[in-house]
């Protein structure tokens, strides 16, 4: 009986004369495109300069994708290193195999040495690529969908991946598209990152450590799904592990940092709060104030010193001016009663007389 499916692509690779066009390879740059539009309005919005989330880009990704390659050949070093096995292919990242939990470490190195030299704090970019990074690993699983694989069990729903490739093991047939349940969890993560950062005013790495956490819960039974081979450790595979392990992680340190640092930087990135067309200004007024402070200071320190000078002679002049004018008037008016008093003294010693 035919059922609905979604079919995968016949191929993997489209060639442009002699340049191979990958779908896997696609997906990454978009998603390492989206991810730094996002965290560049992000930033901005935080209070950081347009630019500074691409710059640090430009050390964290490529430690990411060495990192997330090297966690998926350690992990899976029997399909490069046993008999039969090329090891060249460890190298033949566009064929798949981009571990995120390698890809999050060592990106997170390199995004360490780009925010160091820019005189920032790590937790805040981290902040605000959060929700443009699992948008990215939302992007990026569609990659998988390109390769056929990372698919789960057999099964029949409409929603069935429909695998026609019978490489590498694969046995064609209808499975749950794992790879699609995780793009739609990342979405959900990315949404409810963004949502949680507003509502709660999330800082100091707490918006990253959600981030993390909350995908580590979806990552769990999607893991739990698959069925590419993969190690076990007291049945169940190791990304199993490694996403029960990391979501403790992310939580204390979620915790952890409440308690230490609540609330969310006030600055983020030196000077970053104005834009760059304005910088100038800024600078100019700066020093405008600057100059002005300096000749309040300086008059002050001239008043101060001219205290315990001998005035000069157009000073004296000019002080004792109202001084004179103000001798002048008042004996003047105080002659008016003194004259009237002894005139009634006088009438009054003529009266004694008479």
């Amino acid at each position: 009986m035919d059922i609905a499916y979604i079919p995968s692509p016949s191929h993997g690779v489209v060639h442009l004369g002699p340049i191979p066009l990958r779908g896997y390879a696609f997906c990454i740059i978009i998603g390492v495109f989206v991810a730094v539009w996002l965290g560049n309005k992000r930033w901005i919005a935080r209070g950081g300069r347009p630019g500074t989330v691409a710059d640090i880009a430009v050390w964290a990704v490529p430690f990411g994708l060495v990192g997330g390659r090297l966690y998926h050949v350690i992990t899976d070093y029997e399909l490069y290193f046993s008999d039969g096995r090329d090891w060249v292919d460890a190298f033949k990242v566009w064929q798949g195999g981009l571990g995120i939990w390698g890809a999050i470490a060592l990106g997170a190195v390199g995004a360490w040495i780009g925010c160091r030299r820019r005189g920032i704090p790590l937790p805040a970019w981290a902040d605000a690529l959060a929700p443009g990074i699992v948008f990215a690993q939302a992007i990026g699983r569609w990659g998988n969908w390109f390769n056929q694989e990372l698919y789960g069990k057999a099964t029949d729903v409409p929603w069935a991946l429909h695998i026609t490739s019978s490489t590498d093991g694969r046995v064609p047939g209808y499975y749950h598209p794992t790879f699609l349940y995780e793009s739609l969890w990342c979405i959900g993560v990315g949404f409810l990152v963004i949502w949680a950062d507003r509502r709660f005013t999330l800082g100091h790495g707490r918006a990253f450590a959600l981030y993390v956490a909350a995908y580590c819960v979806g990552r769990g039974w999607i893991e739990y799904m698959r069925v590419d081979d993969a190690h076990h450790i007291l049945g169940l595979r190791l990304n199993d592990w490694t996403a029960m392990v990391v979501f403790l992680l992310a939580v204390i340190y979620i915790v952890v940092s409440a308690r230490l640092r609540p609330g969310r930087e006030e600055v983020v990135e030196p000077d970053g709060d104005t834009p760059d067309g304005d910088a100038v200004a800024l600078d100019k007024k700066t020093d405008d104030k600057a100059d002005d402070k300096a000749d309040d200071e300086a008059a002050e320190t001239t008043g101060k010193k001219s205290d315990g000078k001998k005035p000069d002679a157009k000073t004296d002049t000019e002080s004792d001016e109202p001084a004179q004018s103000t001798e002048s008037v008042e004996p003047a008016e105080s002659e008016e009663p003194e004259e009237s008093v002894e005139a009634a003294r006088g009438e009054a010693e003529s009266a004694k007389k008479v």
